[in-house]
């Protein structure tokens, strides 16, 4: 919410992701529908110290950001909530297979045993058991 751009290697493609709830910080790359975004984005306004901003330049508090998302779930449909992101993701990247280990730090998790739960329930953890 609080994105900073000194945050966003444009140059590099990367995203330095701080974390909350004594989450572990790291740093993610950036693909390119991302970069086009935050380069339109940069571009709109270049003095703007966050990423993400309020019509008074202020950074999005997290009530207005679960407001946004809130609203585009009705839109779409579906009702949910900014961390519902978040697990979607880790389902997502165990679902294709992705070792636990490589999303623990993906996603900040200090503890494996809150990564675990994602692929605990992906259908693939099954897959190459048994050859024919």
């Amino acid at each position: 919410m609080s994105l900073r751009w000194d945050e966003i290697d444009l140059a590099q493609d990367l995203a330095h992701v701080a974390r909350l709830k004594n989450g572990t910080p790291s740093v993610h790359p950036l693909r390119g529908p991302e970069l086009r975004a935050l380069r339109r984005l940069q571009r709109e306004d270049a003095s703007a110290a966050y990423v993400f901003v309020s019509e008074r330049k202020a950074p999005l508090t997290p009530h207005t950001v679960r407001k946004i998302v809130a609203r585009a779930g009705r839109q779409a449909g579906i009702e949910f909530h900014p961390h519902m992101l978040r697990h979607a993701t880790g389902y997502k990247l165990a679902n294709d297979g992705q070792d636990t280990r490589a999303i623990q730090p993906y996603l900040g998790h200090r503890n494996i045993q809150h990564t675990t739960r994602y692929r605990d329930l992906a259908p693939s953890r099954f897959k190459d058991f048994w050859r024919d």
